[in-house]
């Protein structure tokens, strides 16, 4: 025998509320890992936090910064080719802004490719700006993708 469960209720549209989640329900928010990739602006803003804590003066290996992108982010993979057009950017920003290449300088070291960023106090509120330019990309792209209607990218 079966019971119908939904004589005499009216359908409408919208959810009325939701009931608590069932004891050991697990947390949906599991992320999958990200893969960096070139010219986002969540990987930008991940690579200038980093650069903006660096030691100034200094020559610093690109593979010790990938190895510490990885260590902070551990659900992100970053590798070179991620890493290299935000120090590009970044340096083709310097040079727009004081017009010398001194800010950033990108070079072959010993070891590697390497990254020195000027130690002077003019780099930190620049640096800043620069994050600020990222993180307000970020949040553009994250309303763009809210405003969508359909995951094919219709508006």
């Amino acid at each position: 025998m079966t019971v119908d469960v939904t004589a005499g209720q009216t359908t409408a549209p919208g959810l009325r509320g939701l009931r608590p989640a069932p004891e050991g329900l697990p947390d949906p928010n599991i992320q999958p890992p990200t893969l960096a990739e070139p010219g986002d602006p969540f990987t930008g803003l991940r690579v200038v936090h980093l650069l903006a804590r660096i030691e100034r003066g200094r020559r610093i290996r690109l593979d010790d910064l990938i190895a510490q992108l990885n260590a902070t982010y551990l659900d992100w993979i970053f590798e070179r080719s991620a890493l290299l057009p935000t120090l590009l950017q970044l340096q083709a920003n310097w040079m727009a802004d004081y017009r010398n290449s001194t800010g950033i300088v990108l070079e072959e070291g010993e070891y590697g490719p390497t990254v020195t960023i000027e130690d002077s106090s003019r780099v930190d509120p620049w640096i800043v700006r620069q994050a600020e330019r990222q993180a307000a990309a970020c949040r553009e792209r994250l309303s763009a993708f809210a405003r969508r209607d359909r995951a094919s990218g219709e508006e």
